[in-house]
C-alpha cells in the first residue's frame, strides 16, 4: 500500500547567534567585555561579542569560537549557557534568536583584546546595542546567585589568594561589602577553599604574612543549595551601613 505524504509546508527559518557575556573583576569592580559596532544598526554602540551559529555547530562551541577569533579571548575559566532571547523585534533587520553564555575570566589574567574592544564596569555601562545591556544584567544576577550556593568564585580568583583578596573579588561581584571573617568561615566550612602552605609577601608596613588559600576544586560544584549571601539590613536606630554574607 502506497504511503501518502502530507503536502510540504513552508516553515520560516531564523538566524541564531551565540553571544558571550565575559566577566572579570578588574580594579575592584566587575567588568564586562564589549566591542564597539562600526556599522548600522546601532553604529557606535557597544555590543557583546558573538556571531552566527555555524552549520553543524553546537551553541557552546560557537560561543567559544567567536570569543577566540573575534576578541582573541582564550583564557576562559568557566563557561555556561545563560539564556535565549527570542523577541521578534530585538533586531531591526529581522528576526534573530540569540543564546547568551556566561563566561568568567580570573582576576590577574590580562587577555589581549582588539582596539575596538574594551572592558566596562557592569554598574556603569555605555550605550549598548540590541538587548545586550539587559542580557548583561541577567548574567550579573546569575553570577551573584551562584556565588551563594556554588564554588563559582574559582573562576574569578587567581590560583592562590589571601582572604582579603578573595573578599574584594566577592564584594565586586556581589555588589555590596563582604565580611572577610564570615567569608572565610562559610567557605571553609563548606569545603570550598583550603589553606596552602604558602604565605603572601609581607606588606611594606610589616606584620605577620597572610596565609594563601586556594579553591578545593576548580570546576563548578554545588556547595549549599539553601545558602545565600545577602546584604545585612542595619538594625533600626544604629545607623550602621555595614553588610556581610549571611546563612552559613
Amino acid at each position: 500500500m502506497a504511503v501518502v505524504l502530507p503536502p510540504h509546508r513552508h516553515e520560516a527559518c531564523y538566524r541564531h547567534e551565540a553571544l558571550g557575556v565575559v566577566f572579570q573583576v578588574r580594579d575592584g569592580r566587575l567588568n564586562v567585555l564589549l566591542w564597539r559596532r562600526a556599522a548600522s544598526p546601532f553604529e557606535g554602540a557597544w555590543a557583546l561579542p558573538g556571531g552566527p551559529l555555524g552549520p553543524g555547530e553546537r551553541l557552546g562551541a560557537s560561543a567559544s569560537r567567536h570569543l577566540a577569533t573575534k576578541v582573541d579571548l582564550k583564557e576562559i575559566a568557566h563557561l555556561e549557557q545563560l539564556e535565549t532571547r527570542s523577541d521578534p523585534v530585538r533586531d531591526p533587520r529581522g528576526r534573530v534568536l540569540a543564546t547568551a553564555y556566561l563566561a568568567l575570566v580570573t582576576t590577574g589574567a590580562r587577555p589581549h583584546v582588539p582596539a575596538d574592544t574594551a572592558w566596562h564596569p557592569v554598574d556603569d555601562l555605555p550605550p549598548t546595542a540590541f538587548d545586550h545591556g539587559s542580557i548583561t544584567g541577567s548574567a550579573r544576577e546569575r553570577l551573584r546567585a551562584k556565588l551563594s550556593y556554588t564554588n563559582i568564585g574559582f573562576a574569578l580568583a587567581p590560583e592562590t589568594f589571601t582572604i582579603a583578596q578573595l573578599r574584594d573579588i566577592y564584594a565586586a561581584a556581589l555588589g555590596h561589602p563582604v565580611s572577610a571573617t564570615n567569608l572565610q568561615r562559610i567557605l571553609t566550612r563548606r569545603g570550598v577553599i583550603e589553606p596552602t602552605e604558602e604565605v603572601a609577601r609581607p606588606a611594606a608596613a610589616g606584620g605577620r604574612p597572610a596565609t594563601l588559600y586556594r579553591f578545593a576544586a576548580r570546576t563548578l560544584v554545588v556547595t549549599n543549595p539553601f545558602a545565600a549571601f545577602r546584604p545585612r539590613i542595619p538594625s533600626p536606630g544604629t545607623g550602621s551601613e555595614g553588610r556581610q554574607p549571611l546563612n552559613a
